[in-house]
């Protein structure tokens, strides 16, 4: 086994999916990149001697996987309760919880359906929001499931965060670290004017080295 990934640690993101009512493959996808950057960027998180910040520093020196769920009636709630950040943004609901190795996530979390999430985009995708924000484009030539993209642009913003320019990131936090799927722009086009892109390791969906999604900050 990889070294790297032994034993293998995974931070979970939890999609709220109702029968009927749905969110849309964007809006999840945002909120998901969303709540990644909060978590990471909560006192609990971030700061020395804060519940979550060995955990996150022990799953940072490895793989940087993520694992997303479904979760619907009860289960909602039941994710809920335990600890982690909630994103709400346009219909759609995710929440990111503190990573661990993947033997020892919660009962309540490991009983969510993984495979199988997959939405229908929204037939007029949103405007971007005000700036700074975080552009996100994932590669139109790769077909990934909605809970597959998800992660990937989880990825994206984690790397954007960690990656980006300390000032830029900064102002992009503190206005609320908000996230735009980007799907008007030629691929070509986001790779050139991107500051981060995502490989992905390969083990769900898609071959080793694939890039996925691409992200840079758009700025005031």
């Amino acid at each position: 086994m990889d070294p790297l990934d032994d034993p293998p640690w995974a931070m979970q993101l939890v999609v709220r999916a109702e029968k009927a009512d749905p969110p849309n493959h964007g809006a999840v996808c945002e909120a998901a990149a969303a709540a990644v950057v909060r978590l990471l960027t909560d006192p609990r998180a971030a700061e020395p001697g804060g519940e979550w910040h060995d955990a996150v520093r022990e799953w940072e020196s490895r793989r940087i996987r993520k694992v997303t769920r479904r979760a619907r009636g009860v289960r909602w709630p039941e994710a809920e309760a335990l600890p982690g950040v909630t994103v709400g943004h346009a219909g759609a609901q995710v929440r990111a919880f503190p990573p661990c190795p993947v033997q020892d996530v919660p009962p309540e979390l490991a009983k969510l359906q993984v495979a199988g999430l997959d939405l229908a985009d929204a037939d007029e995708p949103g405007p971007p929001p005000a700036p700074p924000y975080a552009a996100i484009a994932l590669n139109p030539d790769v077909t990934i499931t909605t809970g597959k993209a998800a992660a990937q642009c989880g990825h994206a913003a984690q790397l954007l965060l960690r990656k980006g320019r300390r000032k830029h990131v900064a102002e992009w936090v503190e206005s609320g670290a908000a996230v735009h799927l980007v799907r008007d722009v030629p691929w070509r086009s986001c790779v050139k004017q991107s500051t981060v892109a995502v490989r992905d390791g390969g083990f769900t969906e898609v071959p080793p080295g694939t890039m996925t999604a691409v992200a840079w900050l758009v700025r005031k």
